[in-house]
């Protein structure tokens, strides 16, 4: 067998849809050469606001409604909630509830989150199932997506795989509704989704200062502790226009996520995925700190990552200037499977494989000298050309199901036996 030949791939792709959005929070101020000596631009549109008659204010919020009401199941209690999230801002205007509403308006914006791209995907089991192999296993996918001023968020998905490979995304809600926070600290907050009525809702959005550009490229792994107890732990590259760092999204359950940063010194990087499991007690990660090698990281605190070191470099032609995870090991009876992206000529990204050794995972045992998958010639464009990438597979009976990105615009998904991606490896 081939390397190119190991994944079958499957007729679903899941496509970027502009009519999707959410309501979230909008800000705006003068620039820092206009703002000596002058009110804010926040408190001058509230003093427009409260100029206007009643009678108008009424009709203007019955404008309002009825769009905000037809793609947003919770508007009103999103925009009373924007209103007291700036409302000490404006002085704790005393206004009543239709004003409130108009002001919360004011201070959002609707966001059409997968607007140019869904991609770079992410699957788990979901928790508390027990699949078989007559049944299936659901799964929860993490998927990438772009919207205006290329704003990267996450949006979220459900679905059944098996029997055999038989695909199966459950549909998916026309409303996206954004989390309520809670903030513990500067930069770990919590998100509380109980608003949403499906999981396909939930729709994280950049929220603190070091992700104003994006979340990017969530790695989501079902990790059990030394404890037994299990969680669904991802990590992502937290992007502010300017700098990139590693945060985590862990969750408490389905409707509620913690994000942290990492903190350390081989954390202000991008593409750090979990192994799922301690290793000799110690957290273990995966990175690609110089941008070129696939680095090993271990750890005693999950939030602190201070020691690693490279563990495989560019060999082949398909990955001379760069190589990185496409999300968390894998464990098998022979090792931890790890799928690789490889970067070669024209910036073109494929997918490969390595083995690593199960107690201990800096050994490379194996791994693909050709890409398992890549571009196709009908797979050339898109909104970043001759890129094929994943950010994490599903194991079930020996078979992996890869959800994966086709030029960082829409994604797609093929299956394999594992014991068909061994044999087209070799020693390392």
């Amino acid at each position: 067998m081939q390397a190119a030949d190991v994944f079958t791939k499957l007729e679903i792709e899941l496509k970027p849809d502009p009519s999707r959005t959410v309501i979230r929070p909008f800000s705006f101020d003068y620039p820092e050469a206009f703002r000596a000596d002058r009110p804010s631009r926040a408190a001058a549109v509230l003093q427009r606001i409260e100029g206007l008659t009643p009678a108008l204010r009424t009709r203007m919020l019955g404008l309002l409604r009825k769009p905000m009401q037809e793609r947003h199941r919770n508007s009103d209690a999103v925009f009373l909630r924007r209103f007291e999230a700036v409302r000490e801002q404006l002085g704790n205007p005393p206004v009543d509830g239709t004003t409130q509403l108009l002001i919360g308006a004011y201070f959002s914006q609707e966001f059409a989150f997968e607007s140019a791209a869904l991609f770079n995907p992410s699957i788990v089991r979901l928790p508390d199932t027990t699949p078989s192999v007559e049944d299936g296993v659901q799964f929860l996918l993490s998927l990438r997506g772009i919207g205006e001023g290329h704003v990267s968020s996450v949006t979220l998905r459900t679905g059944r795989w098996g029997p055999g490979d038989r695909l199966v995304i459950d549909p998916v809600s026309p409303h996206g509704v954004p989390p309520r926070i809670e903030r513990y600290a500067d930069d770990w907050i919590r998100l509380l989704c109980d608003d949403s009525q499906d999981v396909s809702e939930t729709v994280i959005f950049p929220i603190l200062p070091s992700q104003r550009q994006g979340i990017e490229d969530l790695r989501m792994v079902n990790f059990t502790d030394h404890d037994g107890v299990q969680s669904i732990i991802g990590t992502y590259t937290a992007f502010d226009g300017k700098n990139a760092r590693q945060e985590l999204l862990r969750g408490v359950d389905m409707r509620t996520f913690e994000m942290r940063p990492l903190v350390g010194k081989l954390t202000g990087y991008k593409g750090m995925a979990l192994f799922p499991r301690r290793i000799d007690g110690q957290f273990v990660m995966l990175g690609r700190q110089d941008n070129e090698n696939i680095w090993l990281l271990r750890s005693d605190d999950l939030y602190q990552w201070d020691a690693g070191a490279p563990i495989m470099a560019p060999k082949y032609p398909w990955e001379f200037v760069q190589l990185g995870n496409c999300g968390s090991p894998i464990e098998v009876d022979e090792g931890w499977l790890v799928f690789t992206h490889g970067v070669g000529m024209v910036r073109g990204y494929c997918i490969g494989a390595c083995l690593l050794d199960k107690q201990d995972p800096a050994r490379v045992l194996a791994r693909t000298a050709s890409p398992l998958l890549f571009p196709s010639a009908e797979q050339r464009g898109g909104y970043v050309p001759n890129v094929t990438y994943s950010c994490g597979g599903l194991l079930h009976d020996r078979r992996i199901l890869l959800p994966y990105a086709i030029g960082d615009e829409y994604s797609a998904f093929a299956v394999a036996n594992v014991d068909d991606l061994l044999s087209v490896m070799v020693p390392a």
